[in-house]
């Protein structure tokens, strides 16, 4: 079950209990907005070598700019620990 938030709490939180960081796509800045991602430790190469660190505070910034949500899991059907999330318009 999936559930969206807004909070920027509950965002970092459930990134950080997965070891997620916040991150931007390289070279897609228009202006002030930056595509922005969830990075994780175990992404498979070619994905986290198109994403570079940024700070929280960045990231919550483009977040709200952009009127995002997060799309998001805690566990997956069998009761993993889910990383599933996807950044939504509000």
């Amino acid at each position: 079950m999936s559930q969206t938030t807004t909070d920027h709490n509950t965002i970092r939180t459930w990134a950080d209990e997965r070891g997620g960081t916040p991150a931007a796509v390289k070279d897609t800045q228009d202006g002030d907005s930056e595509v922005i991602r969830l990075m994780f430790p175990d992404a498979p190469q070619s994905e986290s070598d198109n994403l570079k660190e940024i700070s929280w505070d960045e990231w919550f910034e483009q977040f709200d700019a952009n009127g995002l949500a997060l799309l998001y899991q805690d566990q997956t059907d069998d009761g993993e620990t889910s990383r599933f999330n996807k950044l939504v318009s509000r």
